[in-house]
């Protein structure tokens, strides 16, 4: 699943929905070739209709088809104003993790590896959902997420998204880069976007 240099991540049409999930597919060849989706108990499903979801923890797991084999996780803890998102791989252990900006008008969140060191910071544009992954000193771009035209009908009635995930050549040789790429992508619509609408900053309200 980390192999496509670009991705096409469209999130599943759900009515009265207590989690996420979103088909992941090769941009290129539009093969669908891994799914992403929120992994939380009975309980904390009850509890969302009732607790707004962005105060409460969240696990996403991101499994590649056919055979729907782990590839790595996201999961975030309780939410208290700056939260830290962590990314790990199929066996548990730790890859990098997003931790979010203290103020920003246009978004963001920066990113670290396995042993604290930033790795790169996603900037950009949130309010229409175009944004960069680049290297901390802003030099060097790693990739680009951007909201895409999911249909009419899609659009209008409903609040799932679709976004393209496009991964810089020079990652074409590092699957964790990659996989951190990609993982930004989603943390940014599962979970840092809702915790700016709990923060009451509805410019950053992207649906969903």
């Amino acid at each position: 699943m980390l192999e496509p240099m670009r991705y096409l991540v469209k999130e599943q049409v759900k009515f009265l929905k207590s989690h996420h999930t979103y088909d992941i597919y090769d941009a290129d060849t539009s093969e669908q070739i891994g799914v992403a989706e929120e992994n939380i108990g009975q309980i904390t499903q009850i509890l969302r209709w009732f607790v707004s979801k962005q105060l409460m923890p969240t696990t996403v797991e991101i499994r590649e088809k056919p055979d729907d084999s782990l590839v790595f996780t996201i999961s975030r803890g309780w939410y208290l104003f700056r939260s830290r998102v962590e990314i790990h791989d199929a066996q548990g252990a730790l890859i990098g993790y997003f931790k979010s900006k203290i103020v920003s008008w246009s978004g963001g969140f920066y990113v670290y590896d396995k042993n604290d060191r930033q790795f790169a910071e996603v900037k950009g544009n949130f309010t229409g959902f175009k944004y960069s992954v680049v290297t901390p000193d802003g030099k060097v771009h790693l990739g680009k997420v951007s909201k895409t035209w999911g249909g009419m009908v899609k659009e209008l009635f409903t609040s799932a998204d679709t976004y393209m995930v496009e991964v810089d050549e020079d990652l074409s040789e590092q699957p964790i880069s990659k996989m951190l790429v990609l993982a930004s992508c989603l943390a940014t619509d599962m979970i840092f976007k809702s915790e700016s609408r709990t923060a009451g900053n509805d410019l950053l309200d992207l649906g969903g």
